[in-house]
């Protein structure tokens, strides 16, 4: 406590002491604040708050005081989800003007809404992602020698760049004459679809193929480098190729993982976030304080569970391309109106801001942490 802050307590209780003597000479009874024990001169305590009368033998007192403090409540959290979903910016302006009373608290409105999100996928039945693994036949092709070759996938006739590359690619001859040919492994992804709506497709073969493919990482020349080969191949064969076999059999089996890493992901991208408009508003840094920007990240990453849960629910009714260009629509026009309205800058300013943040976050933060809440999912499954 500072001494300003205790000059302000001393002064408050000595001018309750006052006020109690004046109204004990007039003589009007006074008694101490069971909660602080200084004396009360009104129906609450001039010091802590609490009230004079505490209703303690009433039970009609007792239900009614229950049925203030919800309504109390629910039309807070009313009135902060309007402000949150209609009013972009809104609880970050209230937050930095001190009007923070009638919202919810901006760290406890974020691990609300994220909880709200994940429990209605689990109740929902629904999947955030599930990967579909399938199996397409490759064509091999042979030389005057009878060497196999295949298509490279990464050439492209069209491309400057792409097409300098070789347009076969060579082939270990075992493999190519194995019965049933070769096969290209790859994945459909789908995103909010119940889960066990997708299974696998593969056949006997397919799976059996799937199983049997072994990792092979370079070469070694010593002992210690083959040493270290095989650490490596056992471990990509445990957690790459292990977490795809477990896929092939279950889609959605990433699901629980990404529940458990995302969230993790997400709350620390906050402050990262919250640095980048920092950096971009630093001329504004003696009105804007870091605390304003993480209180204005706290409100856009909250909205964005909102808007992941309405996803959800169109995910039922609309394609997932359409889905997430909506998703996408709905982030950009909320997050720069938010950022206009918070900031007060012009709109070209706030426009090349926006622009610059957003692609940054975006390319070096956000994709990244949710590559690496996947990767971590995979090890998981």
């Amino acid at each position: 406590m500072s001494d300003l802050e205790g000059l302000i307590e001393l002064g408050t209780i000595a001018a309750v002491e006052v006020a109690a003597s004046e109204l004990a000479a007039r003589g009007e009874e006074t008694r101490a604040c069971p909660n602080c024990g200084a004396k009360l001169i009104g129906p609450y305590c001039a010091v802590c708050g609490q009230e004079r009368d505490t209703h303690r033998r009433s039970v009609y007192a007792l239900v009614h005081d229950l049925v203030i403090d919800i309504i109390s409540f629910d039309s807070r959290v009313l009135r902060t989800a309007k402000a949150l979903v209609l009013q972009p910016g809104e609880l970050a302006t209230a937050f930095r003007e001190g009007r923070t009373r009638r919202y919810v608290p901006a760290i406890r409105l974020y691990l609300f809404v994220s909880l709200i999100f994940f429990l209605v996928l689990s109740l929902s039945g629904l999947a955030l992602m599930q990967l579909q693994v399938t199996a397409t036949p490759v064509k091999v092709t042979r030389d005057a020698q009878g060497n196999p070759f295949i298509a490279n996938p990464a050439y492209d006739p069209d491309d400057a760049t792409l097409k300098k590359l070789p347009k076969l690619i060579p082939v270990d001859r075992k493999k190519a004459d194995r019965p049933g040919g070769l096969y290209s492994f790859g994945t459909h992804v789908h995103f909010f679809a119940p889960i066990g709506k997708f299974q696998a497709e593969l056949t006997p073969a397919e799976k059996e193929r799937l199983k049997n493919i072994n990792v092979t990482v370079g070469f070694a020349d010593t002992d210690e480098e083959r040493k270290q080969m095989e650490k490596t191949t056992n471990w990509l064969q445990t957690h790459i190729y292990g977490g795809i076999q477990k896929l092939a059999a279950d889609p959605a089996a990433l699901n629980g993982p990404l529940t458990t890493w995302i969230p993790r992901a997400l709350f620390l991208l906050l402050p990262l976030y919250a640095l980048l408009l920092a950096i971009f508003y630093w001329r504004q840094r003696k009105t804007f304080f870091f605390v304003d920007h993480l209180v204005f990240s706290l409100g856009v990453h909250t909205f964005t569970f909102v808007a992941l849960i309405a996803a959800a629910g169109l995910a039922q009714i609309l394609s997932g391309g359409t889905v997430a260009l909506l998703f996408l629509a709905a982030m950009t026009i909320y997050i720069f109106i938010a950022m206009k309205r918070f900031y007060r800058q012009g709109w070209f300013w706030t426009t090349m801001k926006f622009g610059t943040v957003s692609f940054i976050y975006t390319i070096f933060f956000l994709i990244p942490a949710l590559a690496t809440a996947i990767a971590m999912s995979f090890f998981d499954t």
